[in-house]
C-alpha cells in the first residue's frame, strides 16, 4: 500500500506540473493579429511556426467579406481557437491578448497602420514598401522607435540561405570594389490585371476602410480587386517589385540609402484603364561609391536577370535558387586577384523570415530586417517614383531626411 501511495502521489505530483507549465505556456503565449487577410502567405507562415514559437492567431481584419472568412476557417483548420474577426484594424488594434500584428494590406495603408501599431505598443510584421511619401514614412519610423517595437519589414528575400550567403562573401570583399548591381524583371502582363480580374461585390466591401487617407469616390470593384495598378494606391513595378531588389542590394552590400536617382517610364504597351507605368527604368547612385540600376518591361518577359559587378569578378544571382549560393566568376575582371575558375560562395544556413520575426518577439532582438531597412528601401524608392513624375534627379539628405531636385 505505501508504494502504491507513492506511485499515486507521484501521478498527482507529475500531473500537476504539467498543468502548471502548460499554464504557464499559455500565459507567455503571444497573441498574433492579421491585418489584411488577402496576402495569405504570411497567415500560413505565422500558422507553420506557431507551435514552435508559442504564439496565436488570436484576431484578422480584412476590409472583403470572403477574404476575412478565409482566413478565419484557415487558422481553424490549422487547429488553433477560432480568432475574433474584425472589419476595421482600430477595432483589432484595441483587442485585449493582441501583442503583435502582422500587416498584408495594400501599399497605401502600410505606414498608417504601422504608426497606429506602434502608438498601441503592437510589435509589427509590415508588407513592403514601408511607405509610399516621405511624411508618412518619417512618422511610421518615429512612432515605432518612439515606443520601442520590434519590426519587421516584409522583404524577405535577404532571408534565404542564398542571401546571407552572398552577404558575407561581398562584404569581405569577395567581388572587390563594387561597381554595379543590377536587375532587369520583365514579363509579358502586369502583375495587376490578373487581381483586377477578381469578382468584388460592393456589399462585402468596407470600402471606406479600403480608401483609408486617399479621397472618395464610388465604389469600383476593379479598383478594389486590382489596387497594385492605381498609382494612387500602389506606385507602380518600381516601387513595388523593385523593392525586393533595392532590399536585396541594401542587404548584401551592406549600403543604406541612395544619394541621386533618376528615373525614366510611361505606359508603352498596356493601354488600359490602369495608370502605373508598364515601363520603367531607375538608376540610383549610392555614397558608397556603386551605382544601382533596376528595369521592367511588361509586353515581353525576356532578358531578366540579377547581378552584382566589381573589380574581382560578376556574381549572378540570375537563377530563382533560393537555397543554393549565387554563381560568381572572374568575367571581365582584368585584375590579378579576379575571382578563380570553379571558385564558389560557401554555403550559410539562414532561419526563415516569418520565424526569426517571432522569435524577436520573445527576445527583443533586432530582426534581419528591421526599421532601418523599410527607412532605407522606402527612402529609395520614394526618390525613383519622385524622379519619374518630375522628370528630375533627386538626392536625398539624410540628416534632414528630405528629398529634394538636384
Amino acid at each position: 500500500m505505501t508504494k502504491d501511495l507513492k506511485r499515486r502521489s507521484f501521478i498527482v505530483s507529475a500531473s500537476t506540473a504539467l498543468a502548471a507549465a502548460r499554464a504557464a505556456g499559455a500565459a507567455e503565449r503571444i497573441g498574433v493579429g492579421i491585418i489584411g487577410c488577402g496576402r495569405r502567405g504570411l497567415l500560413k507562415e505565422v500558422l507553420q511556426f506557431a507551435a514552435e514559437c508559442n504564439v496565436e492567431v488570436v484576431a484578422v481584419c480584412d476590409a472583403w467579406r470572403p477574404q476575412r472568412e478565409a482566413a478565419v476557417a484557415e487558422v481553424r483548420s490549422a487547429g488553433g481557437t477560432e480568432p475574433k474577426a474584425f472589419v476595421r484594424y482600430q477595432d483589432l488594434l484595441g483587442m485585449p491578448g493582441v501583442d503583435a500584428v502582422v500587416i498584408g494590406t495594400p501599399d497605401h495603408q502600410h505606414s498608417t497602420q504601422l504608426a497606429a501599431a506602434a502608438r498601441a505598443g503592437k510589435d509589427a510584421y509590415v508588407e513592403k514598401p514601408l511607405a509610399m511619401e516621405m511624411k508618412e514614412l518619417l512618422e511610421a519610423v518615429d512612432a515605432v522607435k518612439r515606443h520601442n517595437r520590434i519590426v519587421q519589414c516584409g522583404t524577405q528575400i535577404r532571408s534565404l540561405p542564398a542571401s546571407v550567403a552572398a552577404r558575407a562573401f561581398v562584404t569581405s570583399g569577395g567581388l572587390g570594389q563594387l561597381l554595379k548591381v543590377e536587375q532587369s524583371r520583365n514579363g509579358y502582363r502586369p502583375y495587376w490585371q490578373g487581381y483586377g480580374e477578381r469578382p468584388v461585390n460592393e456589399a462585402d466591401v468596407d470600402w471606406k476602410g479600403f480608401l483609408m487617407n486617399r479621397k472618395w469616390r464610388p465604389f469600383d470593384s476593379r479598383l478594389y480587386a486590382g489596387w497594385y495598378g492605381y498609382r494612387e494606391f500602389s506606385h507602380g513595378p518600381h516601387a513595388n517589385l523593385g523593392v525586393h531588389f533595392l532590399d536585396l542590394a541594401h542587404f548584401i552590400t551592406g549600403a543604406t540609402a541612395p544619394r541621386r536617382v533618376v528615373t525614366l517610364g510611361g505606359i508603352y504597351r498596356w493601354k488600359d484603364r490602369f495608370d502605373a507605368p508598364d515601363s520603367v527604368e531607375t538608376i540610383l547612385e549610392y555614397p558608397e561609391g556603386f551605382l544601382v540600376r533596376y528595369n521592367t518591361t511588361f509586353g515581353n518577359s525576356a532578358n531578366s536577370y540579377l547581378k552584382f559587378i566589381g573589380t574581382r569578378g560578376v556574381l549572378d544571382a540570375t537563377r530563382w535558387n533560393w537555397n543554393q549560393p549565387f554563381t560568381i566568376s572572374g568575367e571581365g575582371s582584368g585584375e590579378k586577384d579576379r575571382i578563380p575558375a570553379g571558385a564558389e560562395i560557401p554555403r550559410m544556413d539562414s532561419t526563415p523570415h516569418m520565424k526569426n520575426w517571432l522569435e524577436c518577439l520573445r527576445s527583443r532582438r533586432e530582426p534581419i530586417a528591421p526599421i532601418e531597412a523599410g527607412y532605407a528601401h522606402s527612402v529609395a524608392v520614394i526618390m525613383a517614383d519622385e524622379a519619374l513624375i518630375r522628370g528630375r534627379r533627386m538626392v536625398f539628405d539624410p540628416a534632414r531626411r528630405a528629398i529634394r531636385e538636384g
